[in-house]
């Protein structure tokens, strides 16, 4: 955020092209990560030294996320299409967390660890990523604003304010939770592609990894739910929560009775709830069966 574009553009377009120059860095970065950038070398190397099966998929995913990137530097989110980032950039390209699982997928498969039909499955692992990301979108509500950035989509939050930087005005809460809600039941519609994925898996270590992540998005979910702290700070899932979702979510039995836990949980606060919803918001845990 601290780059101009005519800086920024051009070193996304080509970024995937540094991964190969040993000596490329970028010491004027202020940004609160800058050390990716002023150490990039260290990183290289350690790329440059990987298997080429495992360079070719690592590369072309940078290229792909850096032409989205870019193409998306002035764009603001307005639909729930921009939301799950269905691009033409090249026939699978999807941004950020799509792109990264799909490049994961890819990598599970190239090793050898996976079936080759885990990283040829573009739609499910797409989908998985996107149930990362919209997680992480919605818990850095108040942080984007803050930064200057928008990624909630303007189809949703149009409908309960003007601005959605007025979500954060104590005046505004109620609305601000309804969409909220809204966004995080869009999320959780990514569930079932979620344990269909777990479900192929079938190397524990590759299991266990992606497991954790999608455990823990579904707790934060869940901690997100009509829950107004969104738009005061960070809102967490407590450490201890965390280490037991990191050492549970070992096989599909635990995992399924976890997604299913916070389901209802989510569940049984729209239940209760004395904000009036549409229908559409509602969880539908028998998903989860």
């Amino acid at each position: 955020m601290t780059l101009s574009l005519e800086t920024k553009v051009p070193m996304l377009h080509n970024f995937h092209t540094y991964l190969y120059q040993a000596d490329w860095r970028f010491p004027e970065s202020k940004y609160k990560d800058h050390v990716v950038l002023q150490d990039f070398p260290t990183i290289s190397r350690e790329f440059r030294n990987l298997a080429e099966v495992y360079q070719k998929v690592i590369a072309e995913i940078c290229r792909e996320m850096g032409m989205g990137m870019a193409e998306f530097l002035e764009m603001k989110v307005e639909s729930l299409l921009d939301f799950d980032k269905v691009r033409a950039v090249s026939q699978y390209c999807q941004l950020a967390s799509g792109l990264l699982v799909i490049g994961l997928s890819r990598l599970f498969s190239a090793s050898g660890l996976e079936e080759a039909s885990i990283g040829e499955d573009i739609r499910l692992s797409n989908s998985v990523g996107l149930f990362y990301q919209k997680t992480n979108i919605i818990r850095d509500y108040l942080e984007d604003q803050l930064d200057g950035r928008e990624f909630w989509p303007r189809e949703v939050w149009s409908k309960y304010g003007k601005k959605l930087s007025d979500f954060a005005k104590p005046e505004n809460i109620v609305p601000a939770v309804q969409c909220l809600n809204e966004l995080v039941t869009n999320a959780l519609q990514h569930v079932p592609d979620v344990l269909l994925y777990l479900s192929r898996l079938r190397n524990q270590r590759v299991f266990h990894f992606n497991a954790i992540l999608q455990v823990m998005s579904m707790a934060t979910l869940a901690a997100f739910y009509n829950n107004q702290q969104v738009f005061k700070g960070v809102v967490k899932i407590r450490k201890g929560q965390t280490a037991t979702l990191m050492m549970d979510a070992t096989n599909m039995q635990v995992v399924r009775a976890v997604m299913y836990q916070y389901a209802n949980e989510v569940s049984e606060i729209f239940t209760v709830c004395t904000t009036t919803y549409e229908e559409p918001h509602k969880v539908d845990i028998l998903l989860l069966h």
